[in-house]
């Protein structure tokens, strides 16, 4: 039988996870369940180049994983860990720190905007964390990395990283390819439809965790836009509140844009926002209720995170002994 191909990604516990997470991301993971090996991770590490509050990291990143598992990812059949647990990532990333260009690591956008949000804070770790999400990655030498449009460049950098240690070394690393999901939905904020849903804008976002109530208040305020029509038609260039409901509730439900706009014609925004809403709520319920009975259990989480830790560290392993031979390093 081949083996299957690996695929790895993580999300910083740095907020609740939120609608976007899951229709953009979450929901692709475990529809590949069966497809590839995927390594998932709380990428806890990446989280405190910005303050954190330390009971509400813990918190939240226990939250996220039990999330996760709420969402489908079955523990049993994806490798899901917290990336602090897993200390190869440190390692690693400071020896490909040492292979990471000053210019290269100056030229990547996330560090601008965040120095920018973040004046008082502007540290190394801000800097330099490029090289450990690149060691977050090469440590299990996939051969697929899921990106949005705002990774492409982090996996980017990963390759030429990775290029350059093999130039030096030999055939150290395998290098991934980034994996464009097929119908990962784009979700936008409801209160700023331009801009990706964020948590740092908590109005036009989503938690998966949320209240239905809360839930459905943040659709009836959705923006939708400011024509005269009041018609649901799918037209992100001068609609695109419009089309970002659309593409939710098409995410949720199922339904093309066509039938959407058949099933509203005439009706107006006033009953396909709540519509939206429901269909969101009713898509959440499980997971909020799942997650809730999963975080009850201490001793079931407890055991995913230290088998999924102790299974992580052995393959990382395997990676960071051969870079520590071959830079030079006197085996342990």
């Amino acid at each position: 039988m081949d083996e299957k191909k690996v695929m790895l990604s993580g999300i910083q516990p740095s907020g609740d996870l939120h609608l976007g997470n899951y229709l953009g991301a979450i929901k692709n993971w475990v529809d590949r369940t069966e497809e590839f090996d995927n390594y998932y991770f709380m990428a806890d590490m990446h989280t405190i180049t910005v303050r954190q509050n330390p009971a509400d990291l813990r918190r939240r990143t226990l939250e996220q994983l039990a999330q996760y598992i709420a969402c489908g990812l079955d523990p049993e059949k994806n490798t899901l860990f917290i990336q602090s647990h897993v200390h190869q990532h440190a390692e690693l990333g400071w020896v490909l720190q040492c292979y990471t260009m000053f210019g290269e690591l100056s030229r990547m956008t996330q560090f601008k905007d965040k120095s920018a949000k973040h004046k008082e804070n502007i540290n190394g770790g801000l800097f330099t964390y490029p090289s450990l999400m690149a060691a977050d990655i090469l440590l299990y030498q996939p051969d697929f990395v899921p990106v949005g449009e705002d990774q492409k460049q982090h996996c980017e950098l990963t390759r030429d990283v990775a290029q350059r240690f093999n130039s030096i070394y030999g055939d150290v690393f395998k290098i991934p390819e980034p994996y464009i999901p097929k119908a990962g939905a784009r979700v936008m904020g409801l209160t700023a439809p331009d801009s990706k849903m964020s948590k740092s804008m908590p109005e036009g976002c989503v938690f998966l965790m949320e209240k239905p109530e809360d839930i459905q208040r943040k659709f009836k305020r959705a923006i939708t836009d400011s024509d005269t029509e009041n018609c649901v038609h799918y037209d992100p260039a001068n609609k695109p509140g419009v089309a970002n409901l659309m593409s939710i509730y098409s995410a949720v439900t199922g339904r093309s844009y066509e039938a959407i706009e058949q099933e509203f014609a005439g009706c107006g925004y006033g009953k396909f926002k709540p519509a939206v809403g429901d269909a969101v709520v009713e898509c959440l319920r499980p997971i909020r209720e799942e997650a809730t009975r999963i975080l009850a259990d201490k001793a079931y989480l407890e055991n995913v995170y230290k088998a999924g830790a102790e299974k992580a560290s052995y393959v990382a392993n395997k990676t960071l002994r051969k870079v520590y031979k071959k830079i030079g390093f006197v085996a342990r």
